[in-house]
């Protein structure tokens, strides 16, 4: 029982750590009111440091990562069907959280100003939200955090080629990778920080604005974990429908309990692969599609993060006064939440990422950082689940569209020991 609860601290520690830190921050917000814009100083510091850092530890850490995992070469189909199979069930993630907001929007009622950024929240044709937010026209322009999408797509290049023209001894994509870890090693660094800045910021936020930020926070919440539940149900019984028919429903829901207890536990997709990978064992996934879907899901498939990326999009409009619609902005909705549930997941940093990209692609002001990284946090643990569990129905279609629909009663996994 000691080392459980030992476990769930580690766990949890820092997490814990600043929902404390910010919830004393709001209590002291509430209590002396505008007085305690004095403290936003010190919130400031922790906004800037985050900010100077996020430029070099997107390059390197997308460079370090693409160069470094572009070296496996074969079993095309499996990965072609697996990429197939993550934008697809993210797609349908997306679209079923932009209905959700549309119908119970999470920040409805509150509206602070917080000096919105130079660029106004404005419409653009399609044409430009594809072409401006990938490309800037001259190098310098890569190295401000407002053009973070341009410096992605130069940095995926980049790792590719590093990986096209080296090898296994390749001292450039050594380099990177060693850089990388510096870098994550420095935002570990400043989140040591992260408790007292994240405090100092919301009792200002809160002193000035009042507790309707605070219940925002709660209608977010009771928008977010109902639907994980019913996409838990739901999505994955369709999923594992079209893998397996009843059969393969039956199958996973029988054997996800393990790892669903163990992602929530542990807050973390990699810490519940091992329980995973014997779930889909016993499930039936072939050994190669399994031992290929389930470490590479376990960074690159993430519906949760999906749902929560539109949650934090929505919230911000609201917030922020401002109304949610448009077929630009959900085009750029469902582009970024992918781009964070696919992509950005296989990134170290990737959810720091993920919201530098938000707050800049809609312009918003650099205060709105920590009050979407908060969500994060309060998400985190119905997302990881959600992750986790996900990368196991992953396994079952790919290995539907692989083998064909008669996968299971093939009993492809019988040979092995389970």
């Amino acid at each position: 029982m000691g080392t459980t609860k030992k476990t769930f601290w580690e766990n949890y520690r820092f997490s814990i750590t600043l929902i404390i830190s910010i919830t004393i921050g709001s209590i002291i917000g509430i209590v002396a009111g505008e007085k305690a814009t004095v403290l936003k100083p010190f919130g400031d510091v922790f906004l800037n440091l985050m900010f100077t850092a996020v430029t070099p530890l997107v390059f390197i850490t997308i460079a370090s990562a693409v160069g470094n995992m572009v070296n496996m070469k074969r079993l095309g189909k499996i990965l072609g069907n697996m990429f197939l199979t993550f934008v697809i069930t993210g797609l349908i993630a997306a679209v079923l959280i932009l209905i959700v907001v549309k119908v119970f929007p999470p920040a409805a009622g509150a509206n602070i100003e917080l000096g919105i950024a130079d660029t106004e929240l404005e419409e653009m044709s399609l044409a430009d939200q594809i072409v401006q937010p990938l490309t800037v026209n001259d190098f310098s322009k890569l190295l401000s955090r407002s053009n973070m999408l341009p410096l992605i797509v130069f940095a995926i290049i980049f790792g590719y080629c590093v990986s096209a023209v080296g090898g296994e001894g390749n001292i450039v994509a050594r380099a990177l990778e060693a850089l990388s870890n510096v870098m994550m090693k420095f935002i570990g660094v400043i989140m040591l920080y992260a408790p007292i800045g994240l405090g100092a910021y919301f009792a200002s936020l809160i002193g000035e604005f009042g507790p309707q930020l605070l219940g925002a926070y709660a209608r977010a919440m009771v928008v977010y974990y109902p639907l994980c539940i019913f996409y838990f149900f739901a999505a994955f019984a369709g999923y594992t429908y079209f893998a397996g028919g009843v059969q393969g429903m039956k199958a996973f829901f029988k054997n996800i309990i393990e790892p669903a207890i163990t992602s929530i536990a542990t807050q973390s997709s990699i810490a519940t692969m091992p329980v995973n990978l014997k779930a889909a064992a016993r499930i039936g996934v072939p050994k190669d599609i399994r031992e290929i879907i389930l470490p590479i899901g376990a960074t690159m498939h993430m519906d949760g993060t999906v749902l929560s990326s539109i949650l934090k999009i929505s919230f911000l409009f609201g917030i922020f006064g401002h109304e949610f619609s448009g077929i630009g902005t959900y085009f750029t909705a469902i582009l970024l939440s992918i781009l964070g549930g696919v992509v950005m997941s296989g990134v170290p940093g990737g959810g720091l990422i993920g919201e530098m990209l938000i707050v800049n692609m809609y312009g918003f002001p650099a205060e709105a950082f920590p009050i979407i990284a908060t969500i994060g946090f309060l998400v985190d643990p119905p997302a990881t689940c959600l992750n986790a569990t996900g990368d196991t129905v992953a396994s079952m279609m790919v290995t539907r569209m692989i083998e064909g629909k008669d996968w299971m009663a093939r009993k492809l996994t019988a040979h092995e020991e389970l």
